[in-house]
């Protein structure tokens, strides 16, 4: 082999390393975290559109309109005027009706039972897509290592969210109640948040490939992590306690702000006569309540969010500057709301603002654990 000069000029020409191509976590499968993205982004855009309906159906009191479970023949609505007949006399059967409707005619039956029925067929083809995508990406061996039991969890909380959401229909069919229970309300919404939250981290995680996310962790902010993982349990919390608002409609009964009924601390707010079902049916309290800590996550997320402005990662800053401005927006709703009485459209906003925030501290908290990387020339995933 000839000997090179010590100094010779090396040329455009010269033979380059090659580029780094992964290494065996990476290795066998390629392709596969992309697909599953995408079917987890359908799933989330889905659940998004169930908790919105969902909302709807409580809001126009249609959730008691069909008062039987049947999973598979559930599916066929009425077809014929005896069919909606019967199911008419079903309705008539339960205390809603005889308290709340008995001059509700078939007509405006069938209005109240579109919407229920809707919210049902919706939660059917949610697990429909879940069932066909996990069985396409297992029988083609495409879910990358360790995520089986993750897929499979989703699948499993929503099988359970279905037999929660008649747990929770059928409160209102007997007895003395009207609509259904606040707290079971509160378990249903609360367990739809979570498998949204289940999708939004592993649609994350999936965005970038494991080898990145070991090497990004290793230069994770752990305090800033901490402080996003308590900003989303009490986000959580918030949602429940806002379904409980939903649950007794507390949200229509004190409509001033920023006092209730012109008072700091309602005169009503406790009932010696409900003991500790005040908690879940007095409307000055959950009001109260809902107020107090939706303060707490305004004060929380500032707080975060100036601890995040230290944070040397930019895109991580970025993350939790859009946070911070979702709450702003989901505070000025929830303002509106009780302004306004809780109009339709505006709970369905203030609801559907709850979903963006949740996602967005998840998002931010992602990044505070997995921080995007920058130089000069841009990010470094």
């Amino acid at each position: 082999m000839a000997k090179r000069p010590v100094f010779q000029e090396v040329t455009e020409t010269a033979a380059r390393p090659a580029p780094a191509t992964g290494g065996l976590i990476d290795a066998g499968q390629r392709g596969a975290r992309g697909a599953i993205r995408v079917w987890l982004i359908i799933l989330f855009v889905l659940v998004v559109a169930m908790i919105a309906l969902g909302g709807a159906t409580r809001l126009t009191g249609s959730g008691l309109s069909i008062t039987e479970w049947k999973p598979v023949t559930g599916a066929i609505p009425p077809l014929d005027q005896a069919t909606w007949q019967a199911e008419f006399e079903k309705y008539k059967q339960i205390p809603q009706f005889q308290q709340v409707n008995p001059d509700m005619d078939l007509h405006g039956f069938k209005q109240i039972y579109w919407w229920e029925w809707s919210h049902r067929l919706l939660g059917r083809l949610v697990g429909m897509v879940w069932a066909l995508g996990f069985l396409f990406f297992l029988a083609t061996k495409r879910i990358p290592t360790g995520w089986v039991p993750r897929l499979l969890l989703l699948g499993g909380l929503g099988g359970a969210q279905g037999a929660i959401g008649w747990w929770m229909v059928h409160s209102g069919l007997s007895g003395e109640m009207v609509r259904v229970a606040s707290y079971r309300l509160a378990i249903h919404l609360g367990l739809a948040f979570g498998i949204l939250g289940l999708i939004v981290w592993s649609v994350l995680s999936l965005s970038r490939p494991e080898s990145a996310l070991i090497r990004a962790r290793r230069a994770g902010e752990p305090k800033l992590f901490s402080m996003a993982t308590g900003l989303m349990h009490l986000a959580f919390v918030q949602i429940l306690i806002g379904a409980l608002v939903a649950g007794i409609d507390a949200g229509r009964t004190y409509t001033g702000w920023p006092t209730m009924g012109g008072e700091w601390v309602p005169a009503e707010i406790w009932d010696a006569a409900l003991g500790w079902r005040n908690l879940f049916e007095n409307p000055a309290l959950v009001q109260f309540i809902h107020r107090m800590v939706g303060y707490l996550v305004a004060i929380f997320a500032v707080v975060i969010y100036l601890r995040a402005r230290r944070s040397p990662h930019p895109v991580t800053r970025g993350a939790f500057t859009v946070m911070l401005l979702a709450v702003g927006v989901q505070v000025l709703l929830g303002i509106m709301n009780v302004l306004h009485a809780s109009p339709l459209a505006l709970a369905l906003a203030h609801q559907l603002g709850a979903v963006a925030l949740f996602s967005l501290i998840l998002r931010a908290r992602h990044h505070a654990r997995y921080p995007i990387e920058t130089s000069v020339r841009g990010a470094i995933r």
